[in-house]
């Protein structure tokens, strides 16, 4: 779908929640000026892959996926006693790779102190985050993953139908992974299970019962 520059944000404001539009050869500059027309707190997610730029609106569920993963790695973060820093769905970008993309979530965890008190992350001198977090309803994220490859993220989970998965960088590409790059005592299957918690009977509940599976496992990995 190719689309004049000065019809971008009209065409967005009428994207309904879970829907999806692509732009053909859109210039970087398009696509950058768009960043900055929408401002700050806008609710799509934009991604850009030499010249083809793609514009979703995430639905109620994105929302609710997130914000649960959000509080386990919290309380994880917590338990730890770390510094993890999320810094959301903000843009990640490199303009010489002509690539961009606005995960549902990112932590920086291994290299969390180099990004603290930073108020615009730049990926032409700052370290990518260590782990994006990507809600799908449909499989349409693995089509990203070239994307986060280039921008060099080590670690991508993905959440579908109520589960994550957990996929690594292996050179140029995303392996499936049994356990996190990032926490290598944490498998997926854990996740999943203290997400379905979240799901079920609230966060608060399902986070103490997962600093407590910390606790105890943390220790016996060590």
């Amino acid at each position: 779908m190719s689309v004049a520059p000065a019809d971008y944000l009209a065409a967005i404001e009428h994207l309904p929640a879970g829907a999806v539009l692509c732009f053909d050869d859109v210039p970087w500059k398009d696509y950058e000026n768009l960043l900055a027309d929408l401002g700050e707190g806008y609710a799509v997610r934009i991604f850009y892959d030499n010249g083809r730029m793609e514009v979703m609106a995430p639905a109620s569920t994105h929302e609710k996926s997130k914000s649960a993963i959000n509080r386990l790695v919290t309380a994880l973060g917590d338990e730890l006693d770390i510094d993890v820093e999320s810094l959301g769905s903000t843009t990640l970008k490199a303009k010489i790779k002509a690539k961009g993309a606005e995960p549902d979530d990112c932590f920086y965890i291994q290299r969390a102190l180099l990004i603290i008190g930073k108020d615009d992350l730049d990926l032409s001198h700052d370290p990518p985050p260590d782990v994006v977090v990507v809600v799908d309803r449909i499989s349409s994220s693995l089509n990203k993953f070239v994307i986060y490859a280039s921008l060099q993220i080590p670690e991508v989970w993905r959440v579908a139908q109520g589960r994550v998965e957990f996929y690594v960088l292996v050179e140029d590409r995303y392996l499936n992974a049994s356990v996190s790059r990032a926490f290598p005592f944490l498998p997926s299957r854990v996740l999943s299970e203290f997400l379905q918690r979240v799901f079920a009977g609230g966060g608060r509940k399902a986070a103490r019962e997962f600093r407590e599976w910390v606790r105890e496992n943390h220790k016996s990995s060590q």
